[in-house]
């Protein structure tokens, strides 16, 4: 993968980029001057942006005359157009751990308000604030591999067990299929004389 130098008028957006991008604009062009012009746009042979559209304007806004682009010549138009939106999309699938982010806003002296983190002084938080004491949450995160077949029983029962009432105790979870997987099991195990 080569990284090239263009300047900024040889570059152009895709007419119909589906992603509303003028929100982050500001706060890329401000990520882009603290740190440097660091993720290339993702650019076609004829040097229409794939990735990139808000880099791009951010670029503008700065009054840059070139932006690092990497040509994607060996795509089809097809990935091309699939590229663009799976792109933006894979980074709505991620989620902050609540439980370390706030770690390592602590560790950065810099404010990060322009980029979206609030940033909050101990006497914002009240006298009622009380630190976490770091014991570990009674709560796991399990992830599964399922057949279609198996997935489709499993979310019928939860379901089933959520409709009919069955679910009684949920040890505060809030989490819906949790508590039907739960309930299912607990019956299973009950019948089993496991419990």
């Amino acid at each position: 993968m080569n990284i090239i130098q263009l300047p900024l008028g040889e570059v152009h957006p895709y007419k119909n980029n589906p992603r509303k991008n003028d929100g982050a604009v500001d706060a890329v062009a401000e990520s882009i001057k603290q740190y440097g012009f660091l993720v290339p746009l993702v650019i076609s042979a004829d040097h229409e942006i794939i990735t990139g559209h808000t880099r791009f304007k951010a670029a503008k806004k700065l009054g840059l005359s070139s932006v690092p682009c990497v040509i994607a010549d060996e795509l089809t138009e097809e990935q091309i157009k699939a590229f663009r939106l799976v792109d933006n999309k894979v980074g709505e699938l991620a989620e902050w751990d609540v439980d370390l982010l706030p770690l390592e806003l602590a560790d950065i002296a810099q404010d990060l308000s322009p980029f979206g983190f609030e940033t909050i002084s101990e006497d914002e938080f009240g006298e009622e604030f009380t630190l976490d004491s770091g014991e570990k949450k009674p709560y796991q995160q399990i992830s599964l591999t399922l057949h279609d077949k198996q997935a489709e029983l499993i979310l019928a029962c939860i379901d089933y067990v959520h409709t009919h009432g069955e679910v009684k105790e949920t040890f505060g979870n809030e989490n819906h299929k949790g508590n039907g997987v739960y309930e299912v099991v607990r019956q299973w195990a009950e019948q089993k004389k496991l419990v």
